[in-house]
């Protein structure tokens, strides 16, 4: 069973930066994974940050685009780097991830495994 757990959220200026970690276990080597993160802005629907497709290219939300950077290890953790953050940036973010027999073509929020979420605050 896949387990995925988030941290690193927190408080920041606009400006600023964050590092949002999600440690995952539960991998089965033999399997490829789609991973990524999305957000829950208040009040506003789920939407796509940035994710790694289970074929290992990385998609992008254009709204985070050139500020975001989304990594990972060999251990299946994933990262975000988040610079140049807005206002707008504020949210709930999330990890999440599912086998390339899964529901990988789906959003994010959708897959079969995610995290419990790390709010993110940006001020002015």
């Amino acid at each position: 069973q896949v387990h995925l757990a988030e941290s690193g959220g927190g408080s920041v200026e606009a400006g600023g930066s964050l590092r949002l970690s999600c440690a995952g276990s539960g991998f089965l080597d033999r399997w490829h994974y789609c991973m990524g993160w999305f957000r829950q802005r208040p009040g506003q629907e789920r939407e796509r940050v940035a994710h790694f497709r289970h074929e290992g290219d990385i998609i992008y939300s254009d709204s985070v685009k050139g500020r975001f950077t989304i990594s990972k290890d060999a251990k299946n953790s994933l990262y975000l780097q988040m610079d140049s953050l807005k206002v707008e940036d504020t949210a709930v973010y999330y990890c999440a991830a599912d086998w390339q027999g899964g529901y990988c073509y789906r959003p994010p929020w959708e897959w079969n495994y995610s995290g419990q979420g790390t709010q993110v605050t940006v001020s002015t």
